[in-house]
């Protein structure tokens, strides 16, 4: 049986930079689409989605959603849902589902526990069952196996896209998250190393791809299919979990429902919702969500891009709406939470003045792995006019936010300290 990594933070550089060259090479194993084709409709997206200089208001409504998206928690965004930081004063540690931000590639699939069943295969497993001779596995088999439950983060590998634009001056596609696409949970289900192993997983498994249930995905009028992105076996064996619960109750339909999986401080496109089945291949899988939407390509990257994005960095952000006002000679608390995917977060300095000066904020949570901190200074602004508010957040890893992310062109894991305008009256 293969051993899990002791070194977690190692293998994924080493898989990293072994799956950029078999890419490069055109020895990954594909499917449905050519990787000239894919190119081709990205560079054709890419120029038709390039975020405009001004943010375009967002979509007033959403048909591919199932909760309520009311006003004041949520900005939608077409098929997404942004949570907005202000709702969340005042929630608690884990984020509420009914406040949870929503990713969707398409639309919300309704998919009943009951009839639903996880197809476990792939020539990494014992007799090299095609998808047809699946091991199966169904909601029960899965709540009897020994439970795990863990606090985590998941974020979209585009949030705070917007401030490449609007902070930076840069033009990348995409959806315009500000910060809003986070949210902590506590998700409950079973180890992916428990599943694999009783699915007879082999010496030979190398790559290990979760599918999802929801709707192919269409762009450029070709089908790239349903949602898909390998794991190396490393981390699946590691500390990925297939949930069925979240936040002690079963998993909302928006969220994932019956069973997602999860990738705690992965980009939260590798943690694939409504997973339907699972191939554990001997070869590398070619996916375009780990090939080319979610690589980094710009000047400050090789031509043929970034390795796939692992781990998410790091962020801060309050609990504030941008241009909240505040009275002159007042005394307030400012609050807000940072989080990162290296580690947990030491210290977080906040600037009332434009980052003149800077001062510690008090932690209100013990650093974590996979989850936020939640952090208040008080603030009494002397003078009316306009300020702008800046946290800066330092992780146990020792990473700092910068003061400019790295620009690629999709806009993705903006790090820098974001510039949150408010105004004294």
């Amino acid at each position: 049986m293969p051993r899990v990594s002791q070194t977690p933070r190692g293998e994924e550089t080493s898989y990293d930079r072994e799956r950029l060259g078999q890419w490069l090479a055109g020895q990954a194993r594909a499917e449905g689409i050519s990787r000239r084709r894919l190119l081709a409709l990205l560079a054709a997206a890419s120029a038709a989605t390039a975020l405009p200089p001004v943010p375009r208001a967002a979509a007033a409504t959403s048909t591919t959603i199932v909760k309520p998206l009311p006003d004041e928690w949520f900005t939608v965004r077409g098929t997404n849902a942004e949570t907005k930081w202000e709702s969340l004063h005042g929630t608690g540690y884990h984020t509420p589902v009914d406040h949870f931000f929503v990713r969707n590639h398409t639309s919300t699939p309704v998919i009943e526990g009951a009839g639903w069943r996880l197809k476990v295969w792939g020539s990494g497993l014992r007799g090299a069952p095609g998808i047809d001779q699946a091991v199966e596995f169904g909601l029960d088999d899965l709540r009897a196996l020994p439970p795990v439950t863990h606090s985590a983060f998941v974020e979209c590998a585009g949030n705070g896209r917007n401030f490449y634009t609007t902070q930076q001056g840069q033009t990348v596609s995409g959806t315009a998250w500000t910060l809003g696409a986070v949210g902590v949970a506590r998700w409950r289900g079973v180890r992916l190393s428990q599943v694999l192993r009783a699915a007879g997983l082999t010496r030979d498994a190398m790559d290990v791809m979760p599918r999802g249930l929801d709707d192919e995905y269409v762009t450029g009028g070709v089908s790239l299919g349903h949602v898909r992105r390998p794991l190396p076996l490393a981390k699946a064996l590691d500390d990925v979990i297939l949930a069925y619960e979240m936040n002690g109750e079963p998993l909302p339909y928006d969220h994932g429902h019956p069973v997602r999986v999860l990738v705690p401080s992965w980009a939260g496109i590798a943690s694939i919702k409504w997973v339907g089945d699972i191939e554990v291949s001997a070869e590398p899988l070619y996916s375009p969500w780990n090939t080319d939407f979610y690589r980094l390509f710009g000047p400050a990257y090789p031509d043929g891009g970034s390795p796939p994005l692992t781990r998410q960095t790091i962020k801060s952000a309050f609990e504030l709406p941008s241009g909240a006002a505040f009275t002159a000679g007042g005394t307030y608390h400012l609050r807000g939470r940072s989080w990162s995917g290296a580690g947990g977060i030491r210290d977080v300095q906040v600037s009332t003045d434009g980052g003149a000066t800077w001062r510690p904020a008090g932690r209100l949570d013990v650093p974590r792995r996979d989850g936020w901190v939640r952090w208040s200074v008080p603030w009494r602004p002397s003078a009316p006019g306009p300020a702008e508010l800046l946290a800066r957040a330092t992780d146990t890893a020792g990473r700092t936010q910068p003061d400019q992310a790295v620009y690629n062109t999709q806009g993705y894991l903006f790090d820098a300290v974001v510039r949150h305008p408010v105004t004294v009256v």
